[in-house]
Parts: C-alpha cells; structure tokens; sequence
C-alpha cells in the first residue's frame, strides 16, 4: 500500500512539473500581408481558411483551453510547428512563384483528399470540418490562383 502511494504521489509530481515548461505561442505583433489579402478572396473563402487552416497555417493562433495542459500543449506546438514550415498563409507572398504554384497544387489535392485539416484537429474543432461545398469552393480558388500565376510567369509553358 505505501509503495502505491509512493508511486501515486511521484506521477503527481512529475505530472506538476510538466506543467511548468511551456512552448512559446504562435502569435505575431508583425502584420502580414495574408494569401487571403493578396488574391482577393471572397468572405466565404477567408471564414473557411480562418476557421480550418490558419491555426496551424499562419503566424497567428487561437488556442483552446486544452494548450494550458502539458503534454496536450506540446502535442499542439508540434503540430504548429510543422503546420508553419509546411505552408505559412501569412508569408504566401514572399514564397517563390515556383514554390507558389506548388503549394497551391499540395494545399489543392490535400483539401480534395479530405487530408487537410487534420483528423485530430477537426475532431476538437467540429466547426473546421470541411462539407463537400466548401471544399469545391477552395479547390476552385486555388485553381484560379494557380491559373492566374502560372499565366502571369509563363510556367509550364
């Protein structure tokens, strides 16, 4: 009985310590000039990448009340973390137009394949999950953009 109680009172305490190590929040004072800004999306558009794509894919995230709670707040950071090194919509515009027309095509064939946004990341946000509608309606405007730059830069001609 006490060396339950040893045991108990040690995942308590290490439980309390992981508590005090926190990532750093993904928040920016510096204001972008976001994909959305730059190629003029509709409203609908800009709700539909702010409720399911912008928390993992902009400088900028909203966070729930379970990143307070390690490890649920690492887990998060990680996710983050390489959700702004795959895509970042705040710094679309410095991207290389190759490099543009690329991410459209992966940010395309991801939303059509129900990949994006992520399993784990809509089953905590019910509101990111992407109906049929929506997703046509952002696989048509990164065609558009897609189409738009490829006709600009003469890519693949």
């Amino acid at each position: 009985m006490r060396k339950r109680r040893i045991i108990i009172i040690g995942l308590a305490g290490v439980v309390a310590i992981m508590q005090l190590i926190r990532p750093e929040r993904n928040y920016s004072d510096q204001v972008y000039q976001d994909m959305a800004e730059i190629y003029n999306a509709p409203d609908t558009i800009r709700r539909i990448l702010k409720r399911s794509c912008t928390d993992c894919h902009s400088n900028n995230t909203r966070y729930p009340w379970y990143a307070e709670v390690q490890p649920f707040g690492w887990f998060l950071d990680d996710h983050i973390r390489k959700g702004k090194k795959d895509l970042n919509l705040d710094e679309f515009a410095e991207y290389s137009n190759r490099k543009k027309i690329s991410k459209l095509k992966s940010m395309r064939n991801q939303v059509r394949d129900g990949e994006m946004p992520l399993t784990s990341y809509s089953f905590m946000h019910k509101d990111a999950r992407l109906s049929d509608y929506q997703k046509n309606q952002l696989i048509d405007w990164f065609d558009k953009i897609r189409d738009s730059l490829k006709t600009e830069y003469n890519y693949g001609k």
